[in-house]
């Protein structure tokens, strides 16, 4: 049975009505060393499948690390503040795009992996699970590691699991494990011009 994202404990509040799952989701750093299920882990990927893409080119890819081995090759590119915690999750996903097409450059494959990856974390969350985004990576060595072709632009880690109990973080982490906040609507969406605000 698919678990509803875990409820936030703080005042996460919408200024409009949107699916709780959005303000439910958020990016700890504390992990379950906890197996996630393979019908479970593949349907975050099945979601990601169905982003809309420009010109339906479908330029992502995910490299998928869910065995310790796979997961040690992962752990020798993630720099080490985030290795400290990232090395508990039980999947890790590197997202790649293809920036060149047969017709030439594709301008749009970085904002076509972005909604990739939300259609995936957004699933993820429907599922229970955590997700989150690090770009702290050595990009050269992933490249030289997993045998990434040139014309696949590296995007960013991936980490996918159960949340944990903060406890298992550094002290200094153990402040930031919590839901943050966002900016105002008023701050984000304008209408007409550059910071015209909507009356």
């Amino acid at each position: 049975m698919v678990q509803t994202a875990t409820k936030v404990e703080n005042n996460r509040k919408a200024e409009y009505p949107i699916d709780p799952v959005f303000t439910n989701r958020w990016s700890p750093r504390a992990f379950l060393d906890k197996e996630v299920p393979e019908e479970i882990l593949l349907s975050v990927f099945e979601a990601a499948r169905w982003a809309p893409s420009g010109f339906n080119i479908q330029p992502w890819r995910f490299i998928l690390a869910r065995t310790e081995e796979n997961r040690e090759l992962f752990h020798s590119f993630i720099l080490p503040n985030n290795l400290t915690w990232c090395k508990n999750a039980p999947a890790l996903a590197l997202i790649v795009s293809e920036s060149e097409t047969e017709q030439g450059p594709n301008e749009y494959h970085t904002f076509d992996a972005g909604t990739a990856s939300g259609y995936l974390e957004i699933q993820a969350a429907k599922h229970g699970l955590s997700t989150h985004v690090v770009g702290g990576i050595d990009r050269d060595k992933a490249r030289e590691v997993l045998q990434i072709p040139e014309k696949f632009q590296i995007q960013n880690l991936i980490v996918i699991g159960y949340r944990g109990d903060k406890e298992t973080l550094p002290e200094i982490l153990q402040e930031r494990e919590q839901p943050n906040a966002r900016r105002p609507l008023n701050e984000i969406l304008f209408e007409g011009k550059f910071n015209q605000k909507i009356d």
